[in-house]
């Protein structure tokens, strides 16, 4: 058995790494990577037999702010193993090898479906909460946020800059890692960032009827979150955050619970995460 890692410049390796992810999880990372968002926070470890990826763990370094605090956080994700090669025990030694390489880590976590949830703690993980925060709102004027499209990469590369240049505050943000946020705005959410130029700042949301999913907000001005809210219009009657804001008044906080999903921690970094009512940004699931 071989693990490897480092590969995504490696086309025959990747093309495979996609085929198993494809018949996995009916997803590709090829035109993440095509557009130049695929770089070195995102590292599959995968066993390799006769030129093919047959099971993979993806380390992910997702550094986060959280209360203040610069933490060095990886997630893991994208854990598959090709139907003939299960029980074999790639996982677990995969695993035991990324256990090795995030010695330095402030805090692993992941996103487990409920079928493995006694495979994580041999590994220390445990289960922990998240909280997800809304609002009723009742605002007039219109919208003032434009539609910005991500077909076009002069705007990737303005979002870009806006994501690596922001100082929006929230209790729980990550930081350094614009491409992992691509992964869902220049791709699956391509159509749902937002930018007010009155404000310079940019929003990533999805609308549903009167409903604002908002994941995110990137401004390096000194903004509040009432200001972003007003400038989408009396078109949103709620609002729900993807993020755990700073300021949490008027907000209602429950806990959030993602069908078929335990989270798991482990690490110092998550020792107040449930106390303090946190969520891992919904921009930062790998």
């Amino acid at each position: 058995m071989r693990i490897v890692k480092r590969y995504r410049n490696n086309e025959t390796l990747r093309r495979s790494f996609n085929a198993l992810a494809e018949e996995t999880f009916g997803l590709s990372f090829e035109n993440w990577y095509q557009m130049g968002f695929w770089g070195g926070d995102y590292e599959p470890y995968s066993v390799v037999t006769g030129g093919r990826v047959v099971a993979n763990v993806s380390l992910n370094r997702t550094d986060m702010v959280i209360n203040g605090q610069r933490r060095r956080l990886y997630q893991l994700g994208t854990v598959m193993t090709a139907k003939e090669y299960r029980r074999r025990g790639y996982i677990r030694a995969i695993m035991e090898q990324i256990e090795k390489d995030t010695a330095d880590a402030d805090g692993v976590y992941l996103f487990a479906n409920d079928s493995v949830l006694d495979f994580y703690p041999k590994f220390g993980f445990t289960p922990e909460k998240e909280y997800v925060y809304s609002k009723i709102l009742s605002q007039t004027g219109p919208c003032r946020m434009e539609r910005i499209s991500m077909d076009v990469p002069e705007n990737r590369e303005k979002l870009r800059r806006a994501i690596l240049e922001s100082t929006f505050p929230a209790a729980c943000y990550m930081t350094g890692n614009p491409g992992l946020i691509f992964f869902y705005a220049a791709q699956f959410l391509r159509e749902c960032v937002y930018y007010n130029g009155a404000l310079d700042t940019w929003a990533i949301g999805e609308w549903d009827g009167g409903e604002l999913l908002l994941h995110n907000v990137f401004s390096s001005r000194d903004i509040l979150l009432e200001d972003v809210l007003k400038s989408f219009g009396s078109g949103v009657k709620k609002v729900s955050l993807g993020f755990a804001p700073a300021d949490t008044a008027g907000f209602d906080c429950r806990e959030y619970k993602e069908a078929d999903t335990t989270f798991f921690v482990k690490g110092e970094a998550f020792a107040d995460f449930a106390r303090n009512r946190l969520r891992i940004p919904s921009l930062s699931h790998a």
